[in-house]
Order: C-alpha cells, then structure tokens, then sequence
C-alpha cells in the first residue's frame, strides 16, 4: 500500500513539475506559408515549424484554422494572428509543445509597444 501511494505522489510530483515548466506565451503568431509557423513575442522568435526541416511540436492541432478569428491574410491563405499559447520552449528558440491556444484581437498585439510588427 504505501508503495502504491509512493508511487502515486512521485507521479502527481511529476506532472505538476511538467505543468509549471509550461511558458506562457503571446504576440503574433505567424503563418505566412504552408509548413511554416512560428510566434514573435517581447522575447524573440519561437519556431513552431518550418518548410522542410523537423517536426511539428506535440499539440500542434489545438491551433484551430486562425483565419477564422481576427486575422490578417498576407499570401494567400496565408497570413498572422494575436494569439496566447502555453508551451514548452527550448534554449534553441523552438516550441516543442503546445498545450492551449488563444486568439486574441489584432488590435492587442499591435497596441503592444514590446512587440515588433509583423513582417
């Protein structure tokens, strides 16, 4: 029994410890080409993916179709939105996972006088 409980408070003990190394994250989330995302915050670039080179981060479906929100259409079906995301980043610039998404008014981010315009 006091395994069992052992057990289950190391497991609980981890996934808090995962839960709390989560980033929260906002600024212009960016898709300007097919396979290619990343998101500009007061912090820098976060890569999500790019065209030909790696992988997708886990989670990467909670990001529903952001034309359907307040978006900003650049190249075709292509374009940027504001948006909030919980995720995990590594020292490199990358997003390795997203666990939620929030679209935001466009209005928010381009008040926001820490983030750069889109390009």
């Amino acid at each position: 029994m006091k395994k069992t409980l052992l057990a289950a408070l190391l497991a609980l003990a981890t996934l808090s410890t995962a839960v709390q190394a989560a980033e929260s994250r906002c600024g212009w989330l960016q898709n300007p080409t097919p396979g290619n995302w990343w998101l500009d915050d007061a912090d820098g670039t976060w890569t999500m993916m790019s065209q030909g080179g790696g992988t997708e981060p886990d989670g990467m479906d909670r990001i529903p179709d952001i034309s359907e929100g307040d978006y900003v259409r650049t190249n075709g079906n292509y374009g940027y939105a504001c948006a909030c995301l919980k995720v995990d980043t590594d020292d490199e610039g990358r997003i390795l996972a997203i666990y939620s998404f929030r679209q935001l008014p466009i209005s928010q981010c381009a008040n926001d006088e820490a983030l750069s315009a889109p390009e």
